[in-house]
Formats: structure tokens, sequence, C-alpha cells
């Protein structure tokens, strides 16, 4: 799927996880895995959102690195995007598994900073083209 209606479909989807991404601050309440997964699935969304804006397909896959990969492709400054990849194990693997007690905890506020930016990007990038 490509062009401005899927990608304004998909940005809308990206939106509501992150609406529910602000509720989950308290770790106590919500695991690191259910914010994590929220946080690879906004990014998900918003990625391919982008994607389609471009009047590309986007592959079907939940993979931030090949997604990221495919913007810089078409000429995309992707470098700040990078770092959203550190959540691809929420997408799949910590939806079933849990995530090793002795790791660090997820900064629950950087990861909103980093999907607030990229979703700003995504929805100037809509507005633009509109």
């Amino acid at each position: 799927m490509s062009g401005p209606e899927d990608a304004a479909a998909l940005l809308a989807m990206a939106e509501k996880d992150f609406r529910a991404l602000g509720g989950m601050s308290d770790a106590e309440v919500f695991a690191e895995e259910v914010f994590g997964f929220h946080v690879q699935q906004t990014a998900e969304k918003a990625l391919k959102a982008w994607i389609a804006a471009l009047g590309q397909e986007y592959p079907l896959t939940h993979n931030l690195a090949t997604l990221i990969t495919v913007l810089q492709g078409h000429g995309v400054e992707v470098e700040a995007l990078w770092d959203l990849v550190e959540y691809n194990p929420f997408g799949v693997q910590f939806r079933y598994q849990a995530l090793d007690e002795e790791e660090p905890p997820l900064d629950r506020e950087v990861a909103l900073g980093q999907l607030s930016q990229l979703l700003g990007r995504v929805a100037r990038l809509l507005e633009d083209a509109a």
C-alpha cells in the first residue's frame, strides 16, 4: 500500500499507540515488554506511513531497521531514526518471552521524545503534500 490516504491511516494508528504510551509511565503497572511493544508498534506504523507518503510500497515487516533502510534508499535523512532499532525485539520476541530482569529499564521519557519527533516529521510531510 502506498499514497497519502494509506499514509494518513497508518499515521492515525501510530498516534493511537503513542497516546496509549502516554498512560504507561508507571513501570510497576505496565511491564517493560508492554511499553516496549507499543514503542515498536508506534515506530513501525509511523515509518510505514512515511514510506507510503513517499508513494512507495512498504515491506510487510516488523523490522524497524528494514523500514529505515527503505527510507534511506529514497533519500531521507535517517540518522536520528537508528536509535529506534533497539525496540525491534519488542515487536516479536518480547511479545512472547519475558525480558531478562537484569536488563536496564527502558528510558520511557526518551522513547516518548523519539516517537514524538518521528510522528511530527511524518505529520509535516503529509501536511506539505496536501
